[in-house]
């Protein structure tokens, strides 16, 4: 028989052991080795069995076990230490601390949270990079309050068919099992939000914290009594449901999520947020909340949304349109409109900020981005691809002039890299720990002491992906009589690489497979064998993923194969830590330009692992030539199968001729010392870069505290900046058709046959202000390289001078254009917005050019 309920009886704790419950519930203990030892002694072998989970501890070990500890004087005297520290690590003053002017509190929206493998909140990707940038917060002190959704089933959990086909399960998660507390009012009763919904229906959440080190966690969780058997069910799994159950999602992280916040600060006393950080479009409708309190509070819908923009941040993950959601208009009309309307906040705007090329179709990035006065991509190229991408909402501005900007991801270290390396670093170079310098210090370390580690995080590996591999065999119908080969599976002495992660098709899990005899070849070389190992989850939707991965399944099932390469099912946190760190390289190979950013490989080099990459997303930015390898693109080759099939061709030259021999390459002490060169090379070179505290201090310098600037400029003085700042976009807006560039001239060294570089001209331009005012604006001369169509190419900027202004509103301006580059030259004028509150010229979208190209200098400036 099944049980009609499931729920989790927690363990009442001496008096002696109250302790033990605080660190337990907060998850610092998850980056913290110190706390998981004191976990240990509890009982070593039940630590073991519950897969190092504190909570399922704390609910298996017997009360016996319990009174021993609790007159065990050691144990007691380890368990005060433990609490102390993490007391202080919570009230210390930190860097934040240290700044000025910075933000009171930032509010951190994400639809996913990969803390630790006991609170299966996560995906892939996008939640792991989440989860570090709390960790990392609330290491360096930043007072961040995040937002999300608890699952009650997670994402899924990943076995094999007896045939290679992914089957998904969706165990049942009770809240009392894991690491979260109920947020409850004073009386005790726990607090409830409340959303209206179309129908007259109305969708209550109840909200659970989850405390990571300073950083509370916000969980909205939609399965309670009060609501309908649909609405319990909102929050019933990561990314499932149909396109409704979606939107009801997003609705409620966003919307919901706001008002999770007022209620806990109210609770609490934590401050308000003065900056709110959207991570990816999925928590876009927060910004409408926003707008509607303030609009119930008597602002205009225009003076609301400029106060909401100036205190948000938008950060975009994806390099594809695909990757987007979009909603049917019909739907959000539905949700916004009649009984679940918002009397102040109308419909026809909401729709307007998600409008996109196709008239039917609502898009929460492109919504998420006109919330925000700031945006970001995560790596570079991400920026480049973006600003590509997203070119429409800015239409006149050069790609360089849209305003999408970028952060590239960082790994929190304590959560990723090997306990004996963080240990190795602490003893040699502390102050790469404590203060996140030194990185150079890294040559002093002894080849011997770092290829030690690399063999015990390569041998713990190679168990752990034996335990997995005999589980999944079991799970696909083997017997125990059939699975003796497992003992010899992989190699702890062997060049393992590593590959892991989401299977969309643009990761191409199956290149290495292109050319199976070639493959063969290197798994099995007799002097410079490689393994691999092998994980991913596809979206249980996504059929052509679980083909890819089936595919790779009944490779690696070939008895001649099958003890070189592995396929290990169920992709967590654990699994990625496990790999990560034994991995002597991280294999990466999506097409180009199709990774936004990818973290894995930064984990590896923190690890000691190279990189073997495409060079896309982090990669493209940060190889040097000597820290890993790039494997070659194929640009240009529009015959998808041709460019797999030259890009696989490359891989395994580099396997075979540059990555094997290295590794193989043993000195008269048994040591790789070239390898050893690149390993240490590697960690110099990117460890700084790739660090999660590098990530956060970026978005505190150059998004977090700009915007709460801005916020806190527009709603001084009772929100009078953002109603005047309203009413001059307004205006400028509906006058701008009006504003024309109507005239350019020259004079200086452009009127010469041969001008020369260094010298200058000057430009005097006529502009037709229509009903604005020479303040309004920002007349500016735009000059540089001239390309083939004559376009201006990364042109600069020179702003000009009003010297006098007509009757019928024509100003008259003069500016002048340096030249400073030889060859091909050019300049032309253009008219942009200007007020001290805009953060980019770009912001109102609004440009004005002269009708015909001017100013061309086509000759060769000498």
């Amino acid at each position: 028989m099944r049980a009609i309920r499931r729920f989790t009886v927690r363990t009442v704790l001496p008096t002696e052991l109250a302790a033990l419950g605080e660190l337990v519930h907060n998850l610092r203990w998850s980056w913290h080795p110190e706390t998981l030892d004191l976990f240990a002694e509890v009982d070593a072998d039940l630590w073991e069995q519950v897969g190092h989970d504190p909570v399922a501890l704390l609910g298996a070990v017997t009360p016996a076990r319990l009174a021993e500890l609790a007159a065990d004087r050691r144990f007691l005297r380890r368990l005060a230490d433990a609490a102390d520290d993490l007391r202080e690590y919570i009230t210390s003053p930190r860097w934040y601390q240290t700044l000025p002017d910075g933000a009171r509190a930032i509010a951190y929206f994400s639809p996913e949270f990969g803390i630790a493998a006991a609170l299966p909140q996560y995906s892939g990707g996008l939640g792991i990079l989440a989860g570090d940038h709390l960790k990392a917060a609330s290491d360096l002190g930043v007072p961040i309050l995040a937002v999300g959704l608890l699952y009650r089933h997670g994402y899924f959990t990943q076995s094999l068919s007896p045939e290679g086909w992914q089957l998904e399960h969706y165990p049942s998660l009770d809240p009392g099992g894991l690491p979260l507390s109920l947020l409850k009012e004073p009386d005790g009763t726990p607090v409830k939000i409340r959303l209206g919904l179309p129908d007259e229906r109305v969708l209550h959440a109840q909200v659970w914290v989850a405390q990571v080190g300073r950083v509370p966690l916000l969980l909205l969780d939609s399965d309670v009594a009060d609501n309908d058997n649909a609405a319990r069910d909102i929050t019933d799994r990561l990314y499932g449901g149909g396109t409704d159950h979606r939107l009801m999602q997003e609705l409620l992280l966003g919307v919901g999520g706001v008002r999770a916040i007022r209620a806990y600060c109210r609770v609490t006393g934590h401050p308000e947020p003065e900056v709110f950080h959207t991570n990816e479009g999925h928590a876009g409708f927060l910004g409408l909340e926003r707008i509607r309190e303030l609009t119930e509070a008597r602002l205009t819908f225009d003076e609301a949304l400029e106060a909401v923009r100036a205190g948000t941040v938008f950060t975009t993950h994806t390099p594809v349109p695909a990757g987007i959601d979009r909603f049917p208009v019909e739907l959000i009309e539905r949700h916004f409109g009649g009984s679940a309307s918002w009397p102040t906040v109308p419909v026809e705007r909401i729709l307007a900020l998600g409008a996109e090329a196709d008239p039917g179709r609502f898009n929460m990035a492109v919504m998420g981005m006109r919330l925000a006065q700031r945006v970001n991509g995560v790596s570079q190229l991400h920026g480049e691809v973006s600003r590509e991408m997203f070119k429409d909402l800015w239409p006149g501005f050069d790609l360089d002039e849209v305003p999408i900007g970028s952060i590239t991801n960082g790994v929190h270290a304590p959560t990723w890299v090997g306990r004996e390396l963080m240990e190795l670093a602490g003893r040699e170079l502390p102050t790469l720990l404590e203060r996140a310098r030194g990185w150079e210090g890294i040559q002093k370390l002894s080849d011997a002491d770092l290829w030690e580690i690399r063999g015990v995080l390569r041998r713990r590996l190679v168990e752990g992906a034996r335990a997995r591999l005999r589980r999944s065999w079991r799970e696909r119908g083997a017997s125990d009589a059939e699975l003796g080969w497992i003992d010899d599976a992989l190699d702890p002495d062997v060049l393992t690489i590593g590959f892991a992660r989401r299977v969309p098709s643009y990761k191409r899990l199956t290149l290495m497979l292109r050319d199976q005899r070639r493959l063969t070849e290197l798994l099995l070389d007799p002097d410079k064998p490689v393994q691999i190992v092998i994980a991913g989850k596809a979206h249980p939707a996504d059929e052509g993923g679980k083909k890819l991965i089936q595919q790779i399944v009944k490779f690696a099932d070939q008895a001649d194969v099958r003890h070189r390469i592995v396929f290990l099912p169920d992709y967590d946190m654990a699994l990625g830590q496990l790999m990560t760190q034994g991995c002597d390289v991280w294999l990466n190979n999506p097409l180009r330009p199709l990774e936004a950013s990818g973290t894995s490989g930064m984990k590896s080099a923190l690890n000691g692992g190279l990189n073997l990459s495409i060079r896309d997303g982090w990669w493209d930015e940060w190889y040097d030539g000597t820290n890993g390898w790039a494997i070659p693109t194929a640009d240009g080759v529009s015959d998808p199968d041709r460019r797999d099939e030259l890009e696989a061709s490359a891989l395994y030259d580099l396997i075979e001729h540059e990555v094997s021999d290295r590794f193989y390459d043993r000195a008269f002490d048994g040591l790789p010392r070239r390898w050893l060169e690149m390993v240490k090379h590697t960690l110099a070179s990117l460890g700084p870069k790739v660090l999660a505290g590098r990530m956060l201090r970026d978005y505190v310098v150059d998004l977090y505290t700009p915007a709460a600037r801005s916020a806190r400029a527009l709603s001084a003085d009772a929100y009078a900046p953002a109603k005047a700042f309203a009413a001059w976009r307004v205006r400028v807006t509906r006058a701008w058709p009006g504003v024309r560039v109507e005239h350019v001239e020259a004079s200086g060294a452009g009127d010469t046959d041969t001008p020369e570089v260094g010298a200058s001209i000057e430009v005097h331009a006529t502009v037709a202000l229509g009903d604005l005012e020479p303040g309004d604006v920002l007349v500016q001369a735009a000059y540089g390289k001239v390309g083939p169509h004559d376009e201006l190419v990364h042109p600069s900027y020179g702003k000009m001078a009003c010297q006098s202004v007509d009757d019928d509103g024509r100003a008259h301006y003069t500016g002048v254009v340096p030249l400073d580059r030889t060859g091909a030259f050019g300049y032309t004028v253009r008219v942009v917005p200007d007020h001290p509150l805009v953060a980019t010229t770009a912001e109102l979208g609004l440009i004005a050019v002269p009708e015909e190209p001017v100013g061309m200098t086509n000759g060769t400036l000498r």
